[in-house]
């Protein structure tokens, strides 16, 4: 089991947005932990929310390739962790192919599953989204 940690970043809102993943294994957590992988990347102007989103596709993908098979995914954004679930609908025309990515990446693992945490049990993404914006 692969626990992956997204963040997504924007100073302004819209403004300069970047990503941050961190994925440990089964034993580290949010703040620890062994690196499977991690992102820190720009995304040039962006909202939060598609800085969110963005962060969960990148992650999602990088697991696919590295033909990672169960994967427990956490967000501190309410918002795109509902709306992935189907809690939320996604009412936003910007965000439903977002959406429809997850839920074909979702298929390609053995295991899913996607929850909330709050934002101090998600350091290392923040800190690496932060990282990214400069």
């Amino acid at each position: 089991m692969v626990k992956i940690y997204c963040d997504g970043a924007s100073k302004g809102n819209p403004g300069t947005a970047s990503l941050g993943v961190w994925a440990t294994d089964e034993n580290g957590d949010g703040n620890s932990g062994e690196a499977i992988f991690e992102i820190s990347q720009p995304l040039g102007v962006a909202t939060n929310n598609v800085a969110e989103w963005q962060s969960l596709l990148h992650a999602l993908r990088k697991a696919k390739e590295l033909g990672l098979q169960k994967v427990q995914v956490f967000m501190d954004s309410e918002l795109v962790v509902f709306q992935v679930t189907g809690k939320y609908k996604v009412k936003k025309p910007e965000f439903k192919p977002f959406w429809e990515e997850v839920q074909n990446l979702k298929k390609e693992f053995q295991s899913f599953s996607i929850n909330h945490v709050r934002r101090e049990g998600n350091k290392k993404a923040d800190s690496l989204a932060n990282q990214a914006i400069g």
